[in-house]
Order: C-alpha cells, then sequence, then structure tokens
C-alpha cells in the first residue's frame, strides 16, 4: 500500500511516500481503506518533537510511529473475528490518536476506539476533518463546566480546535464571542457566534467584559494576560502548555482556587465524544472548517502550509478517491 513514511525527526521534508506492508486487522480491530484524512498539530509535534520531552512519547531517538495521522475517514474493509460493531463496506470516520497509521491507504482502528459510521450525505473529507479538534474541544469545554447561557470568549477561533469550540458552545446554549484574524472573520461569523472580533485591529483584552469561561484554543496567549477578562469563579483554559510551560503549574496550584484557574486538562479520546458528535453531524448541527485539501503525494507541502499558522480549520489529505 502506499503511505507517508518518516524514519527521522526533522521538518516537513522528512516526509515520504514508500510502499509499505499493508496491516491485519487483530480480533478487536477494523481494517478501514483510508479515502482522506488530516494533517494537525499532533502530526506536527511528533515528526519534530520540540520541546524535548515529547521523545519520551514519539521515540527517544528515532520515531516510534513510522506512518503519522491521526484523522481518518473511509470503508471498511475486513475486521477481526471478535468485531460486531461494523462490517464490511460501512463507511466510518475516527482518531486514531494512540497509534496513528491514518496517512496511508489502510490503516487498523480498534473497534472500541473513536470510530463511528459516517452519517449519509457527510463526505470523506468532512469526516476526517471533524474529530480531533471536536474532542479537543469538549474535554475542554466541559473542563471549564460551560453551561447554557453563560458567556465565553474563544481565542484562536478559526482554527481546527477553535472552530469546534465555537460551533459546540453555541450548541450549549452558551454567549459566544471569538476572536481570530482578519481572513478568519468571515468564516467564524458562519459558525455561530454572537460576536467577532479581529485582533489584529483590536485588542481582545482590552474590551472592558468579563466571561464565565476564557479558552485559548491555539496557546498563544496566556493566563497572565487573560485574568481579569474571568469571571469570579470562572475559567482559564489553554489547549498548550502556555508561556515559560505555566499552564500544568497553574493547573495544580489554583484548581481550588476562586475567583480565576489556569487549567490544561488532558485530552480524552473516547468513543462516546465521536458518537456525540456523529449525531450533530447528522443533525447538521456541526460542519468541519476545511482550509485546503491535498492528494497523498503533496503531504509535504500540507504539512508546510499546517506549519505557517495561517490554515482556517483542517488541512485534508485525499489519499484514495
Amino acid at each position: 500500500m502506499r503511505a507517508v513514511v518518516y524514519d527521522r525527526y526533522g521538518p516537513p521534508d522528512v516526509l515520504r511516500v514508500a510502499e509499505s506492508p499493508r496491516p491485519s486487522p487483530r480480533i478487536d480491530e477494523v481494517l478501514v481503506r483510508v479515502r482522506a484524512a488530516t494533517v494537525n498539530r499532533t502530526d506536527c509535534g511528533f515528526r519534530n518533537p520540540k520541546p524535548f520531552f515529547v521523545r519520551f512519547f514519539s521515540g527517544l531517538r528515532r520515531p516510534r510511529h513510522r506512518i503519522l495521522g491521526t484523522e481518518f475517514a473511509g470503508e471498511v474493509e475486513q475486521v477481526g473475528a471478535a468485531v460486531t460493531e461494523f462490517g464490511p463496506g460501512d463507511r466510518v470516520f475516527g482518531v486514531n490518536a494512540d497509534r496513528f497509521g491514518a496517512h496511508a491507504e489502510f490503516v487498523c482502528v480498534r473497534e472500541r476506539a473513536p470510530l463511528a459510521r459516517l452519517p449519509d450525505g457527510i463526505g470523506f473529507d468532512e469526516g476526517a476533518a471533524a474529530g480531533d479538534g471536536v474532542i479537543l474541544a469538549l474535554t475542554c469545554l466541559r473542563w471549564a463546566r460551560l453551561t447554557r447561557g453563560q458567556r465565553i470568549l474563544v481565542y484562536g477561533a478559526s482554527g481546527s480546535i477553535g472552530s469546534a469550540a465555537v460551533q459546540l458552545a453555541n450548541h450549549i446554549g452558551a454567549d459566544v464571542t471569538a476572536v481570530c484574524d482578519s481572513k478568519g472573520v468571515g468564516t467564524v461569523s458562519s459558525l455561530g457566534a454572537d460576536r467577532v472580533i479581529d485582533y489584529t485591529r483590536h485588542d481582545f483584552t482590552a474590551i472592558g467584559e468579563t466571561f464565565d469561561v476564557v479558552f485559548d484554543a491555539v496557546g498563544k496567549t496566556s493566563f497572565r494576560r487573560c485574568r481579569h477578562l474571568v469571571k469570579r469563579g470562572g475559567a482559564f483554559v489553554e489547549t498548550d502548555l502556555g508561556f515559560m510551560w505555566q499552564n500544568p503549574i497553574l493547573s495544580l496550584l489554583t484548581w481550588r482556587i476562586a475567583p480565576k484557574r489556569g487549567l490544561m486538562p488532558l485530552p480524552r479520546y473516547r468513543k462516546q465524544e465521536l458518537l456525540f458528535l456523529k449525531e450533530l453531524l447528522q443533525a447538521r448541527q456541526y460542519r468541519a472548517v476545511i482550509d485546503r485539501r491535498y492528494p497523498l503525494e503533496q503531504i509535504v507541502e500540507a504539512t508546510r502550509y499546517v506549519e505557517s499558522e495561517q490554515k482556517i480549520g483542517n488541512v485534508v489529505v485525499v489519499v484514495s478517491q
């Protein structure tokens, strides 16, 4: 099978398309013929692990996972003997976050992993682009205990996680203020944000308002900069380590302290989150934002674009038609 492989850490150029053995499903696994995948920041972070401690997960001296890719959509090709939920020919989508392998024509996924049937009318590209951002956004919004009627500010609202957070917060019934650059204003407005602030034209920290939740969906701001935006008893949530790796420390020091908490929750990749997303997709209450699509052979260009930090939503890799 064709797959994108890499044997050493480095820039996007270490990636190449090559022939690789087709995997065989174990007793509890599903073999999926991949139609579409994405390039996301997890792929980039494992390909060129920084800071160094990331190598404890990706492999100390060389990559542990030779084929990257966590998000995918495609058709079930074969199932293991113990699999009961899926059968050959089923259209599915999912996230293989702990095992990767989606940048290939075939990938094996555990039946109990975040894997679900793709609703009718939803294309493979949208299915591939939906999972990871929603799961990460859900993790953060649930940790922050966002509820109907509360106010949330989403910074980085045009990215994969941010665009998911805007839609999920709107679905919950929260009042959503989204912050992004000029390029993303139109898209973010269409996702249900109550108001959108262009940070290239206005300082969002000086708007004179407070929120129940401030969510940095790209890890580009800081608790120190945003703490005055958080209401008493509210939460600041971030998807990254933060300035000077402050967020894990703040999570430990302030989790019991009002009025403000600094949080960096660990993602929970569970099937129930993907089944919830399936319901939203089926009801047309969620749509994955796709910026660009690249064929598998242009994986280096796709990765460079993701690392340019200019994308809106997701970058899809078309593996096979």
